[in-house]
């Protein structure tokens, strides 16, 4: 087992530090509880943290506003604590301030537990609140940039596709292959790691709402779905006619040339050709050479629709930064 200390580990614990820090410098009662707060609030994402400190503080003031009422008229036992956290709960999460809740109740303890309340104890709260929240937002500014990862990814996933078209396009020249198809499945898990990572990377910019990155895995995923339909149209092809060189040899040369650049226009030309062609020739002499020839028919559809596919969901992105 390996130990590993992750820039979200080292940023809890120096974000802990820093807030206990002050807080002790400060002389606050519950000092320690501004560490608490700091480590409750450090998130994975910009986007989370802002959400996640404003629910938090916002809960926190609704907690401390609960507890003044009920300790106070009721006094400060068990039970008043417990009917506290009936009427709190719901309504933050009425207020959808849930993620808060937890948070709010290190401040409604430590009322509970010093069973008094005034102006220089809701201070003390209050300040509590702003250092360990406030910790934690400036911790949470750096982020690492997911640039490398999501270029491998984009890699990776490029090759895969390449060697898949390349396979199929073998098995339609020789009518066979050797090939184990391990690349199916690998594709399919980095597309979804792919786009999740993407995703994470639209929540570490606070105003931005759309990630070249992820469009791109979006498009190859959509894509990937014609080519496993493909699949098992390709492998049926026991005989090879030329027009089956034909298709391999357009397949070879879209796997060739596979990557973010626009290729479409050049792609959907070739395909109209050979349509053309095939059009133009004498009709089957055969059952078998009508079914291979409907099959390659089909194959040419599909294949219209890959590349349609990519007009469609990637064409009108910024592609500056891929």
């Amino acid at each position: 087992m390996n130990f590993k200390i992750g820039y979200r580990t080292l940023k809890t614990a120096v974000g802990a530090a820093i807030a206990i820090g002050i807080a002790q410098m400060l002389h606050l009662d519950f000092y320690a509880s501004a560490a608490i707060l700091t480590i409750l609030c450090i998130s994975v994402t910009r986007r989370k943290s802002l959400v996640v400190s404003w629910q938090r503080f916002a809960a926190c003031l609704i907690g401390m506003a609960y507890s003044v009422i009920i300790f106070e008229l009721i006094g400060y036992q068990p039970w008043s604590l417990g009917i506290l956290l009936l009427l709190f709960i719901p309504t933050a999460v009425m207020l959808r301030v849930q993620e808060g809740i937890v948070t709010s109740s290190v401040i409604v303890l430590h009322l509970y537990t010093l069973q008094q309340v005034s102006v220089a104890i809701i201070i003390n709260e209050v300040l509590l609140i702003i250092i360990g929240i406030g910790v934690a937002l400036v911790m949470n500014l750096y982020m690492p940039s997911s640039e490398k990862v999501l270029r491998v990814y984009l890699r990776d996933i490029e090759d895969h596709f390449k060697k898949i078209l390349h396979e199929m396009a073998e098995y339609l020249r020789h009518g066979e292959s050797e090939w184990d198809g391990k690349e199916i499945p690998e594709t399919i898990e980095l597309l979804k790691v792919g786009k999740n990572e993407a995703l994470r990377n639209v929540h570490n910019h606070i105003m931005r709402y759309e990630d070249q990155y992820y469009h791109y895995f979006k498009m190859r995923e959509k894509q990937f779905e014609i080519v496993e339909r493909l699949m098992p149209f390709v492998s049926s092809l026991e005989k090879s006619l030329p027009q089956s060189i034909e298709l391999a040899d357009f397949l070879d040369e879209l796997s060739k040339s596979l990557s973010p650049a626009n290729h479409v226009v050049y792609f959907l030309e070739r395909l109209d050709k050979m349509e053309a062609e095939f059009k133009e020739m004498d009709l089957p002499q055969s059952r078998e050479e009508f079914e291979i020839r409907s099959s390659l028919l089909y194959i040419m559809h599909e294949l219209r629709q890959y590349l349609h596919i990519k007009d469609r969901l990637w064409n009108h992105v910024d592609k500056r930064s891929i």
